[in-house]
């Protein structure tokens, strides 16, 4: 039996005590995934809510502790919202994170109480185990990446090679005078966690301990996430190459960090094994005009270059006016009436997926039909349908792609010669003219219509037109239209990416200059152009000997505001 389903007793309940990691949540155990997915309730700080989150079941409750706001003096976790399932819900009293944990396992309920980094260097999680076993509440611990180990990972540091090092664990808030005496006498690696505005003061131990003060340091905040920062120094001038950076004097000061001290994290190894800041699109900032269920993929791949997607749907898909025509033609399908289907978008896909579950249909319903799909994603969405097409474009994704593959009529060899193309209200004829030239009987039907979506957040339209975003992806002309008309133009600093020669010429008409154009018709190969573009430019950077920066911090005043994150 595996720990993680370990049965609750049905009083006592069982508490999982697992490790969030440094912040990135692909750092997440497959035993934390699989906790996560059993939880009834969860018990952790925001931060670390936003990381484990996404693997819980749904209608979990999530349970927030923090810091006592009324007693400065604390820092354990106290209960800041009570999940609804406590006996204590809309009760905003402040309780220890132990006594929390305790509540929520009462009537068997398997609680997860994530802690950043892992629980056996987290200050109070032994505290909240030894309550659970004064109480006989059964616990299980599921280890995490400790952020002392993973940040410096993330920040091309090596805390060991072939040569060999002692590895030392400091925590600046709790170290006493005889553990920097230890450490500073020491020629190993330190690994220090502290704050912002404390790492001088560390640094300063150290040296007084014994270190000199020419030895190599960085300092990484916002460690293995798209915010991380690493800065280079020594012990001697890591407080003048902060106020250098501008990232001190700042409010933010307290926001925790990893500093590395010893020869292992010199700027020259940094440079070559820094791979996580030298993705081609580190911290970029990438507006994708997409519905969510559209743009995930996408949102993925550019998460794998290193950018941080935000996603604006630009068009709502509705059903069509009159449906009858669609109820018309989906009667035909299972009847023998076409001899194919044509589908040229997920949205295409969807609209007949529902209308057949609407009639009580299934895959099988394709049976003897052959089915085409303009491109890669739509084949996907008709496979996850169960659905294999049997003509995909072997070029050019696209409506003409398709045409250059579709077979001609023939008499002899098709004994139906109607295809049914079900597709949105405002699509071109390419395909119908195509079709009825190689012989075919078309029956285009409108499945359903395209409008445009409501405007969003005035953050986010704000971010649109005062150049926060670093660059935006247009996949069609439509998106160029409606995020123009929703949200404004973008600012002359974003990097404008479009899917091709039709979508650029409409952004062009529109005011915005083109830097990236996808070499196909692929939103694959649009992202995958803009991480060129990206290295190409960090590269450049480079090679100039400048900083390397994004698009957004070259518009007026963003030096300015950054230096106050």
């Amino acid at each position: 039996m595996s720990p993680t389903t370990f049965p609750a007793g049905p009083e006592q309940g069982h508490v999982t005590f697992l490790g969030a990691g440094p912040g990135d949540p692909g750092l997440l155990t497959l035993r934390a995934v699989e906790a996560l997915a059993h939880a009834d309730v969860l018990v952790a700080e925001h931060e670390v809510l936003d990381v484990v989150r996404t693997h819980a079941r749904q209608g979990v409750s999530e349970v927030h502790t923090d810091t006592d706001p009324s007693d400065p003096g604390t820092s354990a976790p106290q209960l800041k919202v009570v999940d609804g399932a406590s006996t204590t819900s809309g009760v905003p009293a402040v309780r220890d994170a132990a006594h929390l944990v305790m509540e929520a396992a009462r009537g068997g309920r398997r609680v997860v109480r994530a802690v950043t980094g892992d629980p056996g260097l987290d200050t109070y999680a032994a505290e909240e185990m030894l309550a659970c076993a004064a109480a006989g509440v059964p616990f299980e611990v599921v280890p995490g990446i400790a952020n002392a180990v993973g940040v410096p990972a993330y920040a091309g540091v090596p805390l060991r090679d072939a040569e060999g090092a002692d590895v030392r664990f400091v925590d600046a808030r709790t170290a006493s005078d005889r553990c920097w005496t230890e450490v500073g006498a020491s020629d190993g690696t330190v690994v220090v966690s502290t704050t912002l505005d404390s790492v001088a003061a560390a640094a300063g131990e150290l040296v007084s301990a014994g270190r000199k003060p020419d030895t190599p340091m960085t300092v990484t905040i916002a460690g293995t996430t798209t915010r991380q920062r690493t800065w280079s120094a020594t012990l001697g001038t890591v407080a003048q190459t902060l106020k250098q950076a501008k990232v001190l004097p700042s409010p933010d000061g307290g926001r925790p960090v990893i500093a590395v001290v010893g020869e292992r994290s010199a700027a020259a190894r940094r440079d070559q094994l820094s791979w996580f800041e030298s993705k081609p699109l580190f911290g970029w900032k990438v507006l994708v005009p997409r519905t969510k269920e559209q743009a995930a993929s996408l949102s993925d791949q550019l998460r794998s270059y290193g950018a941080v997607p935000h996603e604006v749907p630009t068009i709502a898909v509705e059903p069509p006016r009159t449906p009858q025509q669609m109820e018309r033609a989906v009667k035909g399908l299972v009847t023998g009436r076409y001899e194919w289907i044509a589908f040229t978008s997920v949205n295409a896909v969807k609209a007949v997926r529902e209308k057949f579950e609407e009639y009580g249909l299934d895959a099988r319903a394709f049976a003897g039909i052959k089915v085409a799909a303009v491109g890669e994603q739509t084949a996907n969405a008709l496979i996850a349908f169960g659905v294999k097409p049997d003509l995909v474009p072997s070029g050019e994704q696209s409506a003409a792609g398709l045409l250059e593959d579709w077979p001609p009529y023939d008499p002899v060899f098709d004994p139906i010669d109607r295809v049914f193309l079900p597709r949105a209200d405002i699509a071109t004829e390419t395909l119908v003219a195509g079709l009825i030239e190689l012989g075919w009987e078309v029956d285009d039907v409108t499945a359903y219509r395209t409008v445009r979506a409501s405007p969003p957040p005035a953050t986010t339209r704000e971010a649109i037109k005062g150049g926060g975003f670093d660059a935006v992806l247009f996949t069609s002309s439509s998106t160029v239209r409606n995020l123009v008309g929703i949200a404004g133009k973008p600012h002359n600093v974003t990097v404008i990416a479009c899917i091709g020669p039709a979508t650029a010429k409409t952004a062009e008409e529109h005011g915005l200059r083109v830097d990236v154009m996808a070499p196909e018709p692929s939103v694959h190969k649009l992202a995958e152009a803009l991480a060129d573009f990206g290295l190409r430019r960090r590269a450049s950077a480079l090679e100039a000997g400048d900083p390397v920066t994004r698009p957004s911090e070259r518009r007026p005043g963003a030096r300015r505001r950054r230096s106050s994150t």
